[in-house]
C-alpha cells in the first residue's frame, strides 16, 4: 500500500516516509489504546501485524531510509525495529510521533471513531470526551518535519506514528482544513505515504 505525494513546499530537503503501524493487537480486539499509560509497554502488533512487517521488510518498494524515527507505543516501536533491521539501522523514539489521545474514550471500542470524526469535521479545536484537538495534533506532527529540515539534508527519514496522526499532518502538508482529515482514504496498516522528492 503506497501513496505519494507531490513535495508541498517548493523545496523539501530530505524525503519522508510516513508509515502507520502494522496490524495492532488493540486493532485486532477494536479497542482505544491512545494513552501512554496503555500503549507504550502493551498492546503491539498482532500476529498478523508481525506478517505484514515481514513481507513489507522482504518487498521493500520505496527509496531506502537513513533514519528510522518512531512514537514510543510498543506497536510502532515493533514496527520500526522492523524496517530498522532491514537496513541496519538504529531507530529512535520521538513522542510527537505519538497516537491521538482519545481521552476519555480510552479503553472503550473503536467503533466510537466515527462520532470523534463527526465533530472533527465541525471543529479543529473540539475537545469533547477530552480528546486531543486537531490543532494539536497538527502542530506536534509537523514540528517533527520542521525540526528535522533544519537538522539535515538529503536525507530520507521514515516516521512511524498512527493513523490519525498521520492523516491530520498529511492534510495539513497539503494545505487543506484539518476539518477535513477524513476525507481522503484512511492510512492502512504498514501503508507507507511518501512525501518530498
Amino acid at each position: 500500500m503506497s501513496n505519494t505525494l507531490q513535495p508541498l513546499s517548493d523545496h523539501w530537503r530530505n524525503r519522508y516516509l510516513l508509515m502507520r503501524h502494522g496490524h495492532s493487537q488493540a486493532n485486532q480486539q477494536g479497542v482505544i489504546v491512545s494513552s501512554p499509560e496503555r500503549g507504550i509497554e502493551r498492546f503491539g502488533l498482532s500476529e498478523h501485524g508481525e506478517q505484514q512487517l515481514a513481507q513489507l521488510v522482504a518487498d521493500w518498494q520505496w527509496p531506502v531510509p537513513t533514519r528510522v524515527v518512531h512514537s514510543d507505543f510498543l506497536r510502532t516501536r515493533q514496527t520500526a525495529a522492523h524496517v530498522a533491521a532491514r537496513f541496519g539501522l538504529v531507530p529512535s523514539v520521538d513522542t510527537r510521533l505519538r497516537e491521538r489521545n482519545f481521552g476519555e474514550l480510552e479503553g472503550q471500542g473503536d467503533d466510537h471513531y466515527p462520532s470523534v470524526w463527526a465533530l472533527d469535521a465541525e471543529d479543529a479545536e473540539h475537545r469533547h470526551y477530552q480528546v486531543e484537538a486537531l490543532s494539536g495534533v497538527a502542530s506536534r506532527m509537523q514540528a517533527v518535519i520542521a525540526e528535522w529540515e533544519q537538522q539535515v539534508s538529503g536525507e530520507t527519514i521514515l516516521l512511524v506514528s498512527h493513523g490519525d496522526p498521520l492523516q491530520i499532518l498529511l492534510t495539513a502538508l497539503a494545505n487543506k482544513p484539518l476539518t477535513q482529515h477524513r476525507e481522503q482514504p484512511a492510512l492502512l496498516p504498514a501503508s507507507i505515504t511518501q512525501v518530498g522528492d
